[in-house]
């Protein structure tokens, strides 16, 4: 299984982030090509060699109508909140400028999943609406920039599974134009809940917002490194300096641990019918549930229900809630953790005389497997007027 370690051991900003993941790349340059050619407004991003404690890596340079925001400015409008600011930018014209992008469209909306993140941290902590909001320093146009060239690499990068390292927050005060707060800052606390995090002692911010919404919106998992062969090494490194070299480590290699834990999420209904269910469960899939299952039972007053069981990934958990209080009937929800044995998959497309079909391989655990999706297999027996077994006997083995 194709894996990405992320080692937050320095917490985690979307600079870092972009320099370490683009240190995975054969071709870092065209990369960044391209990121600048995605159309945000007067925005450049650079990348350029840096060392830290001795350690080599990259850093990466962000200038907006050729100046760069210094880290100064940062901090004086860092989580807070100030409706009239006039150089804050809202959860709208984020939106206008993602919609812009020429970039693909998976990428949009994991840019627009990062920032819904931080919308929801700043309102939670700020008492304001989330269509409210005025961003600060995730809403200048350098960590637009940041945001989007970290969800591009994730693209590019492509890996099946991403681990995350607990996150050191670093510890002390940062300065806000409104004042001082405690790190890490309340929107960095938010946005952390349900993640492994901890204060080393080194005193300043170390995991800003946008890294935090980044590594919630994508980790997989938070944890240890796995067991598993590194192929390619990047470090990202920080603005500031500090006794222990400021950076973020990541590793990119083959996983052979093919466990995971995940939610497990339970509700009984007896007022149901079929077909709602059958709505219910659609929209949990689309929602980002790994299973969607129902089993009948017998429930008080000797009525027949139904159980209705779903596992999820752990940062789809809260979505996951909403969606069955919104599509179901019940007034409770239960969770247990499950852990999960799964095989390596991949998806390949193979080129035949009905067209291109594609083909599932499942392998691990000493077996292998492999089936063409059904999807394709019913498109080509109802152009063809034939069955899906004729299909299936066509095609190469």
């Amino acid at each position: 299984m194709k894996t990405l370690f992320i080692d937050c051991g320095m917490g985690a900003a979307g600079d870092m982030l972009t320099a370490a993941l683009a240190e995975l790349l054969p071709d870092r340059n065209k990369f960044f090509e391209k990121l600048n050619s995605l159309g945000i407004p007067g925005v450049k991003t650079e990348i350029a060699p840096a060392v830290k404690c001795g350690i080599t890596g990259s850093s990466v340079k962000v200038t907006v109508d050729g100046m760069e925001e210094s880290e100064e400015m940062h901090e004086h409008h860092h989580d807070c909140h100030d409706h009239a600011h006039h150089h804050h930018s809202s959860m709208h014209s984020i939106g206008h400028i993602i919609d812009g992008l020429n970039a693909p469209g998976n990428v949009k909306e994991d840019i627009r999943s990062v920032y819904r993140l931080i919308a929801e941290a700043e309102s939670a902590v700020h008492g304001v609406p989330v269509p409210e909001i005025h961003f600060h320093e995730v809403g200048t146009m350098d960590a637009v920039a940041d945001i989007t060239a970290v969800c591009l690499l994730i693209n590019e990068l492509a890996p099946d599974e991403i681990i995350v390292s607990p996150v050191n927050t670093g510890g002390g005060k940062v300065k806000c134009a409104h004042g001082i707060l405690p790190v890490p800052a309340p929107a960095t606390a938010h946005i952390l809940k349900d993640v492994p995090i901890y204060d080393s002692g080194i005193k300043g911010e170390l995991c800003t917002p946008t890294g935090a919404a980044l590594l919630k919106h994508f980790a997989t998992k938070f944890g240890q490194m796995p067991v598993m062969t590194v192929n390619s090494i990047g470090y990202g490194m920080g603005k500031k300096d500090f006794p222990v070299a400021n950076c973020i480590r990541v590793m990119l290699g083959e996983s052979t641990d093919l466990s995971e834990k995940v939610p497990e999420l339970s509700c009984n209904v007896d007022d149901m019918t079929a077909e709602e269910i059958a709505f219910a469960t659609e929209r949990l899939f689309e929602g980002g549930a790994l299973e969607v299952y129902t089993i009948p039972v017998g429930m008080k007053k000797s009525r027949p229900g139904t159980l209705i069981r779903v596992m999820c990934r752990a940062r789809d958990k809260e979505e996951i809630i909403r969606l069955m209080f919104k599509y179901t009937t019940t007034i409770g929800v239960r969770e247990t953790e499950t852990k999960r044995y799964v095989l390596d998959r991949k998806i390949e497309k193979v080129y035949t005389d009905y067209g291109e079909v594609r083909r599932k391989t499942s392998a691990g655990y000493g077996v292998k497997r492999v089936k063409y999706e059904y999807e394709d297999l019913a498109r080509i027996a109802c152009e063809r007027g034939i069955s899906i077994d004729d299909v299936k006997n066509e095609l190469p083995k």
